[in-house]
């Protein structure tokens, strides 16, 4: 390997804005944030979702955000703070670092992601369990 995941990440975090998840917490219910989860739908129904937040798969993420693409949702188009989050951070840095790239504003993740979150006491939707 030239760069593995870890350098990937670590280059994706020296463009990016991580929040920490206190931080993170603070912006909960704000209107002009909405997170994003990018994890598998096993991983949200093994261990529970963050209220509110918006599922879009990793795999399928650019394609949602760009305006141009047949699967473009609108939800990206809204003129808002866009937090992303996966399991442990690595995603959702990746993640972020790309739709920054493409042209997305205003967007940061969580360090730690969703385990963080968990471990922090942030609250879950169980409903799903």
């Amino acid at each position: 390997m030239k760069r593995g995941y870890r350098q990937l990440v670590e280059e994706a975090e020296a463009e990016i804005t991580t929040l920490s998840v206190k931080e993170a917490m603070a912006l909960l219910g704000q209107e002009d944030t909405v997170f994003v989860d990018l994890r598998d739908v096993r991983e949200q129904a093994q261990q529970g979702k963050m209220p509110g937040a918006f599922h879009a798969p990793r795999g399928l993420l650019e394609f949602w955000v760009d305006p141009e693409s047949p699967y473009h949702h609108d939800f990206f188009a809204q003129s808002k703070r866009f937090v992303f989050f996966c399991n442990e951070g690595w995603r959702s840095a990746l993640a972020t670092k790309a739709v920054q790239d493409m042209g997305l504003e205003n967007v940061a993740h969580i360090a730690g992601g969703f385990t963080a979150w968990q471990a922090a006491g942030g609250p879950l939707d169980l409903s799903g369990l």
